[in-house]
Formats: C-alpha cells, sequence, structure tokens
C-alpha cells in the first residue's frame, strides 16, 4: 500500500511551486487544492528551484550583529550560528514572501547534526479544537522533498487518550523551511501537532506530557506562530497613544478615532511593535542568575514567563495566532525544570533560556485604513553564565 503524502497545499500561493520533487506529475494540478491527501510517491522533478535560492538567500543573509553598525537583529542575538544545544525555535509561517526572512533567524539557530526528531507545534486557524490533534499521514511532501513522520511517537501521544485526529482540512501547515536545514538527510522525522484554543491548565498538560520527548538529545521542537494581526480586517485595531504608556492603556481605534501626532506620540505601527515587544520580553527568560539589577531575563523561569504571557494576553487581547503552541513550549521547558529541581540533578541540563533573534511587520501602517502582520524569531537553548 502506498503511504498517505499530504500534499504541498500552499505551492504557488505563499511560495513557487518550482522544486526539486513533487508528487506525481499526473496529479500535480492538486497542489493548488488546499490540504488535499494523496496515495503517490514523491518522484524527482527538476533542480535549481526558486524557492531553493530563497531559502538558501534568507539563511545567508542571518549574521551575527554583535559587531555590526547596522540596527539589524535583536540586542541579545546570538554572536554564532548554529546555536549549540539549541532545544526550540519560534518562527513565523505566513506566506515566505513576508515572512521567510524573518523565519530564517530562527531556523539558521539550529544545530542540526544530531536532531532526528522535529516537533511542528502550530495553530488551529479554522477549525474549533479544544484540544491538540494529530495527523494521520505517512509524508508531508514539500516542493524541496518529503518529510517522514514518526509514525511510533504519534501513536505513543494518541495512546494517552488527550489527542484527536487531524483531518484532512486543518492539516495543514507548510515545512519546507523544515526540509532546507535538513537537506540531505534521510533520517529525520516530523510530529505535527495542532495545537487548539487552550486554558493556561491545559497548556500546561500537553506541556508535561510532551516534556520527556523535549529531553532528549536527538528531538527539536518548532513552536509556527506570527504576532499581531492589526487592522480591520483582522478585528483587531488596539492603538497605545503614547510612548510612555502602557500596553495595558490602549484602546481600538475607529472611524472617528485621531492617530498622535508629535512628541511622545506613537504612529500605529510603533504602537503595535511596543505591543509586540512587550510580548517578547514577556517570553523572554533566562535561569541563570541576573547579571545586573536592570536585568529582567536572568533568573525568571519557564513558568513565571508563561504566567505572566497569560495575563498580558487577557489585558491586550494581542492577536499572536500561536498564542497556545507557546504556551505549550513553555509548559514543557516548566516541567522539565521542575522535575529536574524535585529529584536535586545537579547537572543543569534543564536550565535555559528564551532569546529573540528579529522582529519585523509587513507593513508599517500609518493610517487606520492600513493592516500588518508581525513577524518574530526566537530560538530555546542552554542557559549560559553571566558574571
Amino acid at each position: 500500500m502506498s503511504p498517505l503524502v499530504r500534499a504541498a497545499s500552499h505551492a504557488g500561493s505563499w511560495y513557487t511551486n518550482s522544486s526539486k520533487y513533487h508528487p506525481n506529475p499526473t496529479s500535480y494540478s492538486s497542489l493548488l487544492v488546499p490540504c488535499l491527501y494523496l496515495h503517490t510517491d514523491a518522484v524527482p522533478y527538476r533542480t535549481g528551484s526558486k524557492l531553493d535560492r530563497q531559502l538558501n538567500e534568507w539563511l545567508q543573509a542571518v549574521h551575527d550583529t554583535s559587531t555590526s553598525s547596522s540596527s539589524e537583529g535583536e540586542p541579545d542575538a546570538p554572536t554564532g550560528f548554529p546555536v549549540k544545544g539549541c532545544k526550540a525555535i519560534i518562527a513565523p509561517h505566513a506566506g515566505y514572501a513576508y515572512s521567510g526572512p524573518t523565519a530564517a533567524w530562527a531556523y539558521r539557530c539550529v544545530d542540526v547534526q544530531h536532531i532526528k526528531r522535529i516537533f511542528i507545534l502550530g495553530p488551529s486557524h479554522h477549525v474549533a479544537l479544544p484540544g491538540c490533534a494529530l495527523s494521520q499521514c505517512d509524508q508531508y511532501a514539500t516542493p524541496l522533498g518529503p518529510l517522514q513522520l514518526d509514525k511510533k511517537t504519534i501513536a505513543e501521544l494518541a495512546a494517552t487518550g488527550e489527542f484527536e485526529w487531524m483531518d484532512q482540512q486543518t492539516d495543514e501547515d507548510e515545512h519546507s523551511y523544515v526540509r532546507k536545514i535538513f537537506e540531505g538527510r534521510t533520517d529525520i522525522s516530523i510530529v505535527p501537532i495542532l495545537v487548539g484554543s487552550l486554558s493556561s491548565t491545559s497548556e500546561k498538560t500537553y506541556g508535561a506530557l510532551l516534556e520527556p520527548y523535549l529531553r532528549s538529545p536527538e528531538t527539536l521542537f518548532i513552536v509556527s506562530s506570527d504576532f499581531c494581526h492589526w487592522g480591520a480586517r483582522f478585528g483587531y485595531t488596539y492603538y497605545i497613544p503614547r510612548v510612555e504608556m502602557d500596553v495595558g492603556q490602549g484602546e481600538a481605534l475607529n472611524k472617528g478615532s485621531n492617530v498622535g501626532a508629535g512628541k511622545g506620540c506613537c504612529t500605529i505601527d510603533e504602537s503595535i511593535e511596543k505591543l509586540d515587544r512587550e510580548g517578547m520580553r514577556i517570553i523572554s527568560f533566562d535561569q541563570a542568575p541576573r547579571r545586573t539589577s536592570e536585568d529582567d531575563v536572568g533568573g525568571r523561569t519557564p513558568r513565571s514567563a508563561h504566567q505572566e504571557f497569560n495575563a498580558y494576553l487577557k489585558q491586550t487581547r494581542n492577536t499572536i495566532c500561536g498564542r497556545h503552541p507557546i504556551g505549550v513550549l513553555l509548559g514543557a521547558l516548566a516541567a522539565w525544570a521542575e522535575s529536574e529541581y524535585e529529584s536535586e540533578r545537579s547537572e543543569g541540563s534543564g536550565q535555559h533560556r528564551l532569546v529573540w533573534t528579529r522582529y519585523e511587520q509587513s507593513e508599517r501602517v500609518k493610517e487606520l485604513k492600513g493592516s500588518s502582520v508581525s513577524y518574530a524569531s526566537a530560538f530555546v537553548g542552554p542557559s549560559v553564565g553571566k558574571g
């Protein structure tokens, strides 16, 4: 029996469908049908794909910003790539034309050498899902070649009774970046998990279920998430009028609203960035001791980050589509750290840091009629000594 292959559903829409591989040429038109499954083998098609070149260019453009005079990158971005011991990344998942350059700053952090299994946690955009769901496929097709699913691990998770199964319309995320950074590797497999609208308690529960897998040196977690979706088309026009105001002091703009101008006032895009960066700050942590009294990242834990993030979301309603996958990752990291503390282990392998490497907006909005989506990239790696 031929394997059940999920087609590269976004080819030709989110990115070029010119590729090294694609499913059986007789079924090529079906690539344009979202989330269609094909019983077919992936076969070589052509080399020199535009997508392959794009991904190469974006990954190669990622660089050490510590010695650069430009303002690119984030202040705590790594000084070398890949990041040794990288356990997880947060990466945007919008169309590559928009988010691809930003996503490269997450994928470039991955130290692929010892990784054999990749958990991919993505949000449920189109269906009401109270829990989490697993894929029933054997393979995911991408324009750069197929990705095998880890059926053994998926069966173990299904046996817990805590997961549903994705159907053909909800198994939707795109994974060409994964195939790219593991180019030439045939020994890797993926575990896609669709994360629904979870409560904070459920995020902790699923995090605890996934924690033993996160511990494995051969496992990487990828969280798919864009940040603020701003504009009337998204039903979110939250605006913080002044630079000195807290993010919770904003209000929704409407047709009669005035956007401030002058010293101390925020433009709309500045307000969006202020909102996003507060969320990014809250999610950041480093379990190593604080370096200075001004260091609000050192000494923080995944558990405190998770609690503060949920409070921030309740206050601002920021439209971070991957907020629940992020919550599950924080829950898994918290479970890891706390289990080491309880067992009085001394190796410190459960001490981590979450560091942001890039932030962008699809459009720098100045007027209410505009809209934008924010993209942010981060990695989770071992804590480093501070001091």
